[in-house]
């Protein structure tokens, strides 16, 4: 596959609610946007960075730099026989693997294109439906929360995920666990914790949660390893785990019991696989984590998830929750908390062309002349 050109955008999409965590709030997303052409067909990818080093290190505006002055003078005009071949050209730069996995990620889908097959049959996935869970950010009171709750439990979500920090833990989720004592129910830290907090974390195993996920630093495998072996609430680890060695060291410091994917995070679909080889090994459950996606991102993280590791509940949840609009004219909808994957030749999706031009912040296109 001859990579030919690329155009690449900065699009703003509106929320369609505030979503708080324990580092903000959001109401609205700040998307990179990469369409890659090669041999007449077009490959996308989806940038999950933000404008502010909150999540990881990576922004926006790093992630665009990248992208235009090294990754793609990198590949445009070369031919590259499979994905690992382009992630080879990409890995003499250290780190920055959300900005590669824009590229990457991208060519997945031309690649997949190619071969006229769907992107979950060439990653090896192994079903056309994704069971889905629903995140919930930090609400006004209990009350909203418990609301919250109830409506995505009766369109038949089959996890709730909420978004806790330091006095917004407990409290809140013995309120859920008292009043849907069913639920299968989790709590995402990121990272808001430090190992002084044992005791409030510790108080989280009366409250059966299927896991907690990222409650201490949002690099370290340590720590959680110590906290793990005192807690019995199983610690699912996302920030942390950046790569398939990551993913190693976790295992061998039992550091959790538990893997969040997000192919973003990990630098791309390669890469995703590696982490889903290790864990599949081991018998640790995987879920697919999520990142505010609009439709492309979504697409892409719907067809990883179809792997067979992917053992509980993702946060791909409908695109109609987030968005009024969304940028792919596919509507990606989950009924009774199952999600299909996209039919057709890669991810199969298709931009909505005039929408992505009225949100468009900055636009360049790079050909290989």
């Amino acid at each position: 596959m001859r990579l030919e050109a690329a155009e690449l955008r900065i699009l703003e999409l509106p929320l369609k609610f505030r979503f708080e965590t324990s580092f903000g709030v959001q109401t609205k997303r700040t998307i990179l946007l990469l369409r890659l052409f090669g041999e007449g067909l077009e490959g996308l990818g989806e940038g999950v960075m933000e404008k502010l080093p909150l999540y990881r290190e990576e922004t926006v505006a790093s992630a665009r730099y990248l992208l235009e002055e090294v990754f793609l003078p990198q590949v445009l005009g070369k031919d590259f026989p499979n994905p690992e071949a382009l992630s080879q050209a990409l890995a003499p730069f250290r780190g920055n693997p959300m900005a590669k996995a824009v590229l990457e990620m991208a060519f997945w889908d031309l690649f997949a294109k190619g071969l006229g097959k769907p992107l979950w049959q060439v990653l090896g996935g192994v079903r056309q439906a994704v069971e889905v869970g629903v995140s919930l950010g930090i609400q006004p009171t209990v009350a909203d929360t418990l609301k919250a709750v109830e409506r995505h439990l009766s369109e038949g979500y089959r996890r709730i995920k909420l978004k806790i920090k330091p006095g917004w833990d407990y409290e809140v989720l013995k309120a859920v666990r008292q009043a849907f004592p069913e639920a299968t129910l989790t709590a995402d830290a990121n990272s808001a914790y430090r190992l002084s907090d044992f005791p409030r974390l510790k108080r989280l195993d009366e409250l059966f949660l299927d896991y907690i996920e990222q409650p201490l630093g949002y690099d370290d495998l340590l720590d959680h390893a110590r906290l793990q072996r005192e807690i019995a609430t199983p610690i699912c680890l996302d920030e942390s785990l950046t790569s398939a060695e990551k993913a190693r060291k976790a295992m061998e410091l039992m550091s959790g019991k538990v893997f969040n994917i997000k192919p973003a995070r990990l630098g791309g679909h390669g890469e995703s696989l590696k982490v889903h080889a290790l864990a599949q090994s081991a018998g640790i459950p995987l879920w697919m984590g999520g990142m505010l996606e609009a439709g492309v991102g979504r697409a892409h993280n719907l067809h990883l998830a179809t792997l067979p590791a992917f053992t509980k509940p993702g946060d791909v949840s409908s695109a109609s929750r987030y968005w009024e609009e969304d940028i792919v004219e596919e509507a990606l909808e989950a009924e009774e908390g199952l999600m299909p994957v996209p039919e057709g030749p890669g991810i199969g999706v298709h931009l909505k062309l005039p929408l992505v031009e009225r949100i468009t912040l900055w636009q360049r296109y790079m050909s290989a002349s």
